[in-house]
């Protein structure tokens, strides 16, 4: 399996005439529900944030994002412009129609009590984490997804290059302010969204920080 080649590619799109414009505040967690046809633009504010990011079919949330779909359907492990995200069912769930940064992580997942153990420190078990942010946007959501439908997800900006020997690194981001990754729905969505808090890697700089998301009507 291959790095797929870094793809830039500008929007067209407008932001005056988004029909949702949200700045999620460093470390927060997000649900939204996107239309098909809808495009979404999540902008890298300050550069080098972490966004992991899940997607759910909002009329059977039992069909998610799977990253071994995405990774054998692309044949590649890092998304770009033109990259297809898969579903768990083999069917197109969003397609990367502009991307200005270039590369975004497929295999890091999120950070979790568990990981920042094992990875940093025992002290580090009680730091806010993604897998936390998940569970908190889903508490009171009633949309028929739980702790157990939390599944490998996406890492936009985030750099975690692979060695020759197979291992995973986090390094320095590749992002910079005002980077954005853009996508269309190719089916009606809930995204589920941990701004991340991570404070133990290079992944958001060592200083998270805030996150845009657009949603733009078809043309």
């Amino acid at each position: 399996m291959t790095a797929a080649a870094i793809r830039i590619k500008e929007s067209t799109l407008a932001p005056q005439h988004a029909v949702l414009d949200h700045t999620l505040p460093s470390g927060d967690p997000y649900l939204l529900a996107i239309a098909k046809g809808q495009t979404l633009r999540i902008v890298d504010l300050k550069g080098n944030q972490a966004v992991d990011v899940l997607f759910y079919n909002r009329h059977d949330p039992a069909e998610h994002y799977s990253a071994t779909q995405t990774l054998l359907c692309q044949d590649g492990i890092y998304l770009t412009t033109d990259s297809v995200l898969y579903s768990c069912d083999a069917n197109p769930m969003l397609t990367i129609v502009a991307d200005t940064c270039g590369r975004h992580d497929t295999l890091g997942g999120a950070c979790a009590a568990e990981s920042n153990t094992v990875r940093y420190a025992l002290q580090k078990k009680f730091m806010h984490s993604c897998r936390d942010n998940f569970l908190i946007a889903l508490q009171h959501a009633d949309i028929g997804i739980g702790k157990r439908d939390l599944v490998p997800n996406i890492n936009f900006f985030m750099n975690v290059p692979v060695t020759a020997e197979g291992q995973l690194t986090f390094a320095d981001g590749v992002s910079a302010p005002g980077k954005y990754v853009e996508l269309r729905a190719e089916m009606d969505l809930w995204m589920l969204v941990s701004n991340c808090p991570q404070l133990n890697n290079p992944c958001n700089a060592y200083n998270p920080t805030p996150a845009q998301f657009l949603l733009w009507d078809p043309q």
